[in-house]
């Protein structure tokens, strides 16, 4: 079943359409129905239930933090209740955040642009761990259009090429077509106590995040939250630069083209852990990898002579390329300064943990 709605702003030029594709599960009709909680045994037996998300003809926009004629300040997206080291109160104010189709010059030109494919969808869905690498549980699935065989897909990074050229599903504009890759951008300011400082922008023309997920389910032994997160994002020119209060004096931009990042946290043999700390702060954690049980490596490293159960688990842990994180830029510039390419390749998180503090004195 597809549900499409349509809705106008007030000023009459924007439109938003939502296409909502929804998998239903049938079960007999009763007369008498009763809600009640299911196991990660129970919900692991679930399939074909899940909501597929298409946003059409979508753009987004959240206008400049200015004042109005009454000099009041309208349309802000501020963030408070931060303190500094020294008691003042830290302010983060976003002055500019949007969303729209190719060609808007940083913003300023803002159009359309379709996010995802009714054929290939965001998802939010309930999986079988057994079926992605995770025994008896249940696992909720947050995930962006997956990748494709390269003889139905896109390059990830060119806009100019067409079908059988890459593995991303997300489609590039062209005349007749608005695609499926947004501009995206943020311009944000801080300010400690009176000091405000410079504006800082972030942009990226034709993003592309296919192959992104969020995997997310119960820990029995820690009684915790735990989860896996990948990043895939593609972009042939992301910019970065600082301009004072006015937009009119701004610093060297940094200009990375043809970048890409393929960011992997946690997975199914070391996730990583969510939880509150006793001072109320959050902490994200990807433990010291757990010895996977009794038995050994010989000394030889081969598999033969080793416990096969303890072998194939390390042999999986450090050869497995979705474990593992890359970083490429194909050009990168500071002003008029160019410093050609960078490449990091095969990181592997063997040890991360994140804290929140609290910055009151």
């Amino acid at each position: 079943m597809v549900l499409s709605f349509r809705k106008t702003s007030r000023t009459g030029c924007r439109s938003l359409s939502f296409a909502l594709l929804m998998s239903l599960f049938l079960v007999a009709p009763v007369t008498v129905a009763e809600l009640r909680g299911l196991s990660d045994a129970e919900l692991s037996e679930v399939e074909g239930a899940g909501v597929g998300l298409v946003l059409e003809n979508f753009k987004f926009s959240h206008g400049s933090d200015q004042p109005d004629a009454s000099g009041n300040a309208v349309r802000i997206f501020r963030i408070g209740g931060i303190k500094s080291t020294d008691g003042r109160d830290v302010d983060i104010t976003v002055n500019h955040l949007y969303v729209s189709g190719p060609d808007s010059n940083y913003g300023a030109n803002l159009s359309s642009v379709n996010l995802g494919r009714l054929v290939n969808p965001y998802r939010i869905d309930v999986v079988d761990g057994n079926v992605i690498g995770v025994p008896n549980k249940a696992v909720l699935e947050l995930t962006a259009p997956s990748m494709v065989p390269s003889a139905e897909g896109y390059d990830c990074l060119s806009t100019s090429v067409g079908a059988g050229s890459g593995t991303c599903s997300s489609r590039p504009a062209n005349a007749d077509f608005h695609g499926e890759r947004p501009d995206v951008g943020m311009q944000m300011n801080i300010a400690v106590g009176d000091d405000r400082s410079a504006n800082i922008n972030i942009y990226a023309k034709n993003a592309v995040i296919d192959g992104s997920y969020i995997r997310l389910w119960g820990d029995d032994d820690r009684q915790q939250m735990v989860g896996q997160f990948k990043l895939n994002f593609f972009s042939p020119e992301v910019f970065i630069n600082a301009c004072d209060q006015n937009g009119v004096a701004c610093g060297s931009r940094i200009l990375m083209s043809d970048f890409v990042l393929q960011l992997a946290i946690g997975n199914r043999l070391q996730p990583v852990f969510f939880d509150v700390d006793g001072t109320g702060n959050f902490v994200l954690d990807v433990a010291a990898i757990r010895k996977p049980g009794p038995g050994e490596i010989s000394r030889d490293g081969k598999r033969g002579s080793s416990n096969t159960q303890v072998w194939d688990f390390y042999e999986e842990y450090y050869t497995n390329p979705e474990y593992r994180s890359n970083l490429t830029i194909g050009n990168l510039s500071v002003g008029s300064r160019h410093f050609g390419s960078a490449r990091v390749q095969g990181m592997l998180t063997q040890y991360l943990q994140i804290r929140t503090k609290d910055l009151a004195p």
